[in-house]
């Protein structure tokens, strides 16, 4: 197969290593190299970068809606699109050149948490079990027909960081399999049932401050889904602290006050216990570990 592949984070370089391996990838697409880092330098994606190691072209084009840039692609001729992540959304003109058209893999089981962050959405809501879907691409976003899917589920320790590497991987797996099958002609697309549809909205920043009044069962799971980024947060004695890792524990007493000289802190209902924190500026430590450098001993308010 003479592949297209587009893609920009960590999550899509799985996939097109395993693709790489069998198929001709013509053309990588990748955004193009962003500041990054304290010193704001330029850095390519982590697709670049892997697309490098394995010799292969790269375009990083500022808008696919560009007519040079679907003209090149056009050009390109190639079997199939395989887009992961790649962070822009193709016009129709994109997805009707590939002769095979173009497939998606979606970090969710469709048609739940369809659009921008379904693997922090799933931690967020409660979920027991999300996945990975190869899909159809069609001008709706996230709403065509799926060739296969595979499920995990998701643990009490998973964070939106240990869940994104086990679905990156297992991504991986569908989409070479899915990418054999419509080689072989074999594939069949099955559309997404209009009942069980949600959205999976973009994480904005105003979320990621800790509100003690909520359920102390609600704020670990907010922790756990916004860990490692952005890292949900709080103060304490005027700092301001990530939470990265908390469970919900039992406790009584006023919002934001913490219940013991250990950090359980009392909520709108129940009480958050941290286990793993990062003072602005520091690396993330452990809850026994950061209290040894900042005591914070019972009635403290955490704001």
């Amino acid at each position: 197969m003479r592949l297209a592949f587009l893609g920009t984070p960590d999550f899509a370089v799985p996939t097109l290593r395993r693709l790489a391996e069998r198929h001709v990838v013509a053309r990588v697409y990748t955004q193009p190299a962003r500041p990054a880092g304290r010193g704001k330098a330029s850095r390519p994606s982590p697709v670049a970068r892997a697309a490098e190691e394995l010799g292969l072209a790269v375009e990083t084009p500022e808008s696919f809606r560009d007519p040079a840039v679907l003209g090149t692609f056009e050009a390109l001729a190639p079997d199939l699109a395989v887009v992961v992540a790649y962070g822009q959304i193709l016009p129709a003109r994109a997805l009707d050149v590939p002769r095979l058209g173009a497939i998606n893999l979606h970090a969710s089981l469709l048609p739940r948490w369809r659009g921008a962050a379904p693997i922090q959405r799933a931690i967020i809501a409660g979920d027991t079990e999300t996945g990975v879907c190869a899909m159809q691409m069609t001008p709706p976003l996230d709403a065509g027909p799926v060739y296969a899917r595979a499920a995990t589920p998701i643990g009490p320790e998973d964070t939106a960081g240990t869940l994104h590497d086990r679905l990156s991987t297992l991504g991986a797996d569908l989409m070479a399999g899915t990418v054999e099958a419509l080689a072989e002609g074999r594939a069949e697309a099955t559309p997404q049932p209009e009942q069980g549809v949600t959205y999976a909205a973009k994480i904005e920043k105003a979320e990621a401050r800790l509100d003690w009044t909520r359920p102390g069962a609600e704020l670990a799971r907010l922790v756990r889904g916004l860990s490692p980024f952005p890292g949900a947060w709080t103060t304490i004695a005027g700092q301001r602290v990530k939470l990265l890792m908390a469970h919900a524990d039992d406790g009584v007493g006023p919002p934001g006050s913490t219940l013991d000289d250990r950090l359980l802190v009392a909520c709108g209902d129940g009480a958050l216990r941290p286990t793993r924190l990062q003072r602005e500026g520091r690396a993330p430590q452990a809850a026994a570990d950061f209290l040894n450098g900042l005591a914070v001993p019972a009635g403290t308010r955490l704001v």
